[in-house]
């Protein structure tokens, strides 16, 4: 008896596919001749097939030539009539706003350097130095700076913020290398516990990496920052504090990663067992994510809480017998000293368990480092930093970054008001406009 044949299972390909905002250009290919072989006449149409396929245009640049016709009276008894000139972001300058947002979205968000523009752009004829495309964000960091401001005053009117800083190489001029800069990411995302704050990221670039710029940085911010372990951010906790008082939220990934180095590298037993506990935690979390703060609170004291409690006396247990001065007892002492940040999730469900929602929003940056290797100076560290607060905001509140930041230069450009500013902000851009 033969055995049957196994049903084989349906191929799995990715096709893509073709959304409906784009373009048709419907081809109709008729046949030779509609005559019918029967000699009735023409034939009839009875329908019809079709197939789509996607057709890519490679960038093609165009100049926009502005033409103000003038006008005079025959007897010569009156003045000139003109319309006025257009208002542009740069007076006298070749971008149009369109220009200036394709350059920003390539480098801030598509990661390509000014460098590769140039040589991509000098492929169509058009000689534009690298110098010129900087000068030109320069120019647009310079009209956004009231953007971002007023974004980080409404991050900081929040009372749960992320903060973490990352590596900003820029140029010292006269020394022939580079100095190391930081841009500090604060974040605020309250989506996992249905906050009605829309999220956002500010990248704030300093010369250095002390507590005084997260002093300075974080001045009117009040509540709970969630944080790896660095140790510049206990100058927000000092007493007397104008701006009001900071917790300080620690995160457990981080914790993770230090007994996963060593898991990885020795295969400690112990750090093992300390990864299978930390796992239980997570996956508490997962089943929670996006309910209400006052749900996950409660959760949290029931089926977290004894999982925190009884991880506590294992950490003790396992320090006693271990040296603190080997790797994994190095690890271990980092936990305990940070325990108390580390438990401040479970009076709180607005707090969550890591910092991977700030880390996640460094990210671009760390890819832009890797392309474009440093700033030219602390300037355009602060450039860079401005603009991209915008377009990693832009992606958090799924708004298409180059439409959002055309529409923006534009407005700029026409005088939109100091106090409708708030119109200008990431989650309020209307995407039909």
């Amino acid at each position: 008896m033969t055995k049957p044949r196994k049903k084989r299972k349906p191929v799995q390909r990715n096709l893509g596919n073709l959304p409906d905002h784009l373009e048709r250009i419907e081809q109709v290919i008729e046949p030779a001749s509609i005559t019918c072989p029967c000699g009735c006449g023409e034939m009839v149409r009875i329908g019809e097939d079709r197939t789509e396929r996607l057709d890519i245009v490679p960038a093609q640049a165009r100049v926009i030539v502005t033409i103000r016709p003038k006008y005079a009276c025959p007897n010569k008894d009156a003045g000139v009539a003109q319309a006025p000139a257009p208002v542009h972001l740069i007076e006298g300058g070749l971008p149009t706003e369109g220009t200036l947002a394709q350059v920003a979205v390539s480098k801030y968000a598509d990661h390509c350097p000014l460098f590769r523009q140039a040589q991509i752009y000098a492929r169509s004829g058009l000689d534009l130095h690298r110098s010129t495309l900087a000068g030109w964000m320069g120019r647009i960091s310079f009209h956004l700076a009231p953007v971002v401001d007023h974004l980080f005053k409404d991050l900081k009117s929040s009372s749960k913020l992320f903060a973490d800083e990352t590596r900003c190489p820029v140029l010292d001029p006269g020394r022939g290398r580079t100095k190391t800069g930081y841009l500090w990411a604060i974040a605020r995302d309250e989506r996992p516990f249905g906050g009605t704050g829309p999220p956002g990221v500010v990248f704030c670039y300093a010369d250095g990496r002390g507590g005084k710029h997260a002093t300075e940085f974080l001045t009117g911010f009040s509540g709970t920052l969630q944080v790896d372990g660095y140790t510049g951010y206990n100058a927000l906790t000092k007493p007397g504090r104008n701006s009001g008082s900071v917790k300080l939220a620690y995160c457990w990934a981080h914790a993770r990663r230090k007994l996963k180095e060593v898991h990885d590298r020795d295969g400690s037993p112990i750090a093992g067992d300390g990864l299978r506990r930390i796992a239980e935690f997570y996956k508490i979390e997962a089943e929670i994510r996006g309910k209400p703060a006052a749900e996950r609170k409660a959760v949290r004291q029931e089926k977290t809480k004894p999982l925190i409690e009884a991880f506590e006396i294992w950490l003790k247990t396992v320090r006693s017998r271990i040296s603190a001065k080997s790797r994994l007892g190095d690890k271990l002492s980092y936990i305990a000293k940070h325990m108390d940040g580390l438990k401040l999730f479970l009076d709180d469900g607005a707090i969550e368990m890591d910092s991977n929602v700030v880390e996640r929003a460094i990210r671009p940056i760390a890819l832009n480092r890797k392309n474009a290797l440093f700033a030219g100076h602390d300037e355009g560290g602060r450039n860079w930093g401005r603009i991209a607060s915008l377009i990693e905001t832009c992606k958090l509140n799924d708004v298409e970054p180059y439409a959002y930041l055309k529409a923006t230069l534009e407005a700029i450009a026409a005088g939109h008001p100091a106090a409708r500013i708030d119109e200008l902000m990431p989650w309020n851009f209307d995407r039909a406009r």
